[in-house]
C-alpha cells in the first residue's frame, strides 16, 4: 500500500470512528425531532438553489458545473425521502 493510500484510510478510519461517537451520544434523537420541519425548509431552499445554479451552468455550456449542481441538488432530495421528511 502507497503511502497517499495509507494516509486516506488513517483519515477515514479517524472520522469514522469520531462520527460514531457522535451518533451514540444521548439525545442525538430528540434534537432531530425539535429541528426537523426547519432543516427541511432549509434543504429544500438549497436544492432549489442547486437547480437554478444548473440552469445558469447549462445555459453558459459549463456542463461540469451544471453536472455538479445537478448531482448535489439530487444528493439532497434523495437524502430528504431517505429521512422521510418529504414523500
Amino acid at each position: 500500500m502507497d503511502d497517499t493510500s495509507k494516509n486516506l484510510e488513517n483519515e477515514t478510519i479517524k472520522w469514522l470512528e469520531k462520527l460514531r461517537k457522535e451518533l451514540n451520544k444521548p439525545g442525538i434523537k430528540e434534537i432531530v425531532d425539535v429541528i426537523k420541519e426547519k432543516l427541511t425548509r432549509e434543504m429544500i431552499k438549497n436544492m432549489n438553489a442547486y437547480v437554478e445554479d444548473c440552469q445558469h451552468f447549462l445555459d453558459k455550456k459549463d456542463f461540469i458545473r451544471a453536472f455538479e449542481a445537478i448531482i448535489y441538488a439530487w444528493g439532497i432530495f434523495e437524502t430528504l425521502k431517505h429521512m422521510r421528511f418529504i414523500k
